[in-house]
């Protein structure tokens, strides 16, 4: 069965991005439309589970949208102003909507990575 997941660690802390803001997106052609906002839990996932089930997955273009400024903000740490690292959009293709889709974000206030994880 299909589905969409993310999971966030904060590289400068060395812990998951508990609190971090995530907007999850779909691309169409003429417009892009909000299909979910969410919080990650204390362990830097979302609480609900996988962002998209079985049942709504489908082929297409996503974004997933992490607000790493806020998030190292509400922690104490002293960003310039503008952030280098304000709102971290990945842009991804879903080509099987059977598939398991993992996206996992590596995020320091400075600095990130990502990759089609397991």
């Amino acid at each position: 069965m299909g589905h969409l997941s993310t999971h966030v660690l904060d590289t400068m802390n060395g812990c998951p991005a508990a609190g971090m803001a995530v907007r999850l997106e779909r691309i169409h052609a003429d417009r892009v439309e909000i299909i979910k906002t969410l919080h990650l839990n204390h362990d830097g996932r979302n609480d609900g589970g996988p962002l998209l089930n079985a049942q709504e997955m489908a082929v297409g273009r996503y974004r997933l949208v992490f607000a790493v400024a806020a998030y190292f903000r509400a922690r104490g740490v002293v960003l310039p102003e503008p952030a280098f690292l304000d709102e971290v959009p990945l842009d991804f293709g879903i080509a099987d909507a059977a598939g398991h889709y993992h996206v996992p974000l590596l995020a320091s206030p400075w600095a990130y990575s990502t990759y089609r994880g397991s």
